[in-house]
């Protein structure tokens, strides 16, 4: 058993997984005289940390609210766990406990570590977990996880290894998404095998494409722009970048809209999703588009060569129409591919792209203070595997070390 100290065989907590909701939990596990074993699949752990934030790890937002995620379980249940471990206390934890400095991103809201290595914020949590006497093993897949038996222990299959057997086991390997880092969604299997409820998966966070590429001369086209899409309750809005791509779209303000999409299209339905290609509204384009000079410029202006070229040959009006001839039919069209684009999608890039899983063990058979599961005592489960994500930007990463936390801290009291 390699880099497992020996006792630690003997009624450990054993955490499934060293992700970010693992590794947080062995830290809020470790140090107080309970035994410890994280068992990881991969050779090194971490790696949604190192691909995080283009390789920087976008570590937290800097502010957070409950209503910023999303689940189709209790929203009051994500509202206590999220308020358990709120913004100011996650950052006063990666700079005192950890002694690891975050620098705020003024224009994204964003923290990232100072050194700007994702790296670094994987290699500290790892240190730290082992400095509090917790073990990692690497290269340990668990397969399958019995409930206690007569001798009150759970039994932990692990692939080519001998069976673990543990008095408290937390779940925390992650869900589907970006299955190169290892996600597989063995935990959420086992969830279900154990009695819990799974709320149907989906990507989330993921680009959204469309067949046949309509607008693939526009590929590596990018601005800020503002995204709207009708729901249930109200209409979603964000705010942030957006890539034309050789397949479709990306960029944050993408990715956030994209799981209403990826759910409609799922339900055999569609999602409509309009664009704002500036910060423009309807009034401030009437006036531009009013008085002297030729449209072309007037866009132009505003907008990327490529794609102001685009929304002219989509109005049906000529580059060089000038304005104070320009009717008001052309107008109107202009004003709505300007302000209210339908951006035409009928695809997406999967969990191969996504950022997160959508749907997952449902919060209601969770408790909210402690992360323990409603169904098996002494199973606490954290992170991904949990039916609720945020948008893009450090929020998922919050919900991993909020989730975790909880988990680790009410384990070594079970």
């Amino acid at each position: 058993m390699r880099d497992v100290p020996a006792g630690y065989e003997a009624r450990p907590i054993v955490i499934v997984g060293a992700g970010a909701a693992g590794l947080a939990a062995a830290i809020h596990a470790g140090g107080h005289g309970v035994p410890v074993v994280v068992l990881e699949a991969t050779a090194d752990g971490g790696r949604k940390i190192l691909i995080s934030g283009g390789g920087r790890c976008n570590v937290l937002p800097s502010r957070f609210e409950p209503g910023d995620f999303f689940t189709d379980s209790s929203p009051h249940i994500l509202r206590n766990v999220l308020r358990s471990f709120p913004d100011h206390a996650q950052r006063r934890f990666f700079e005192d406990e950890l002694a690891l400095p975050l620098v705020l991103e003024e224009e994204t809201g964003k923290l990232f570590p100072a050194s700007d290595r994702a790296r670094d914020v994987r290699d500290w949590l790892v240190r730290e977990v082992r400095a509090r006497g917790a073990a990692i093993r690497f290269e340990a897949r668990v397969t399958n996880l019995l409930p206690p038996g007569a001798d009150g222990l759970w039994d932990v299959r692990i692939a080519d290894a001998p069976a673990l057997r543990a008095h408290t086991v937390i779940l925390a390997t992650g869900g589907l998404s970006v299955p190169a880092t290892g996600s597989d969604g063995a935990g959420l299997r086992v969830a279900r095998a154990l009695g819990h409820t799974v709320r149907d998966t989906y990507p989330a966070l993921t680009p959204l494409t469309l067949d046949p590429p309509r607008f693939a001369g526009l590929a590596g086209v990018s601005l800020d722009v503002t995204i709207r899409a009708p729901r249930p309750r109200g209409v979603f809005e964000t705010r942030g970048g957006f890539l034309f791509t050789h397949r479709g779209y990306s960029g944050p303000a993408v990715l956030d809209v994209s799981h209403l999409a990826v759910r409609a299209r799922l339900a055999h339905g569609s999602q409509p999703v309009h664009v704002q290609w500036t910060e423009l509204g309807e009034e401030e384009w009437t006036a531009q588009l009013t008085g002297g000079g030729t449209v072309g410029p007037v866009l132009r202006r505003r907008l990327p060569l490529r794609l102001a070229e685009m929304i002219l040959q989509e109005a049906g009006v000529a580059d060089d129409q000038r304005l104070a001839q320009l009717k008001r039919e052309a107008r109107r069209r202009l004003l709505d591919l300007l302000v209210h684009f339908p951006l035409p999608h009928n695809g997406d890039e999967g969990y191969r792209k996504a950022e997160v899983t959508g749907g997952g063990v449902a919060l209601e058979e969770i408790d909210a203070r402690t992360m323990q599961s409603r169904v098996q005592p002494r199973l606490f489960l954290c992170g991904e595997i949990l039916d609720a994500f945020g948008p893009i930007g450090g929020y998922n990463f919050a919900w991993a070390w909020a989730t975790g936390r909880l988990a680790g801290l009410a384990a070594r009291e079970a």
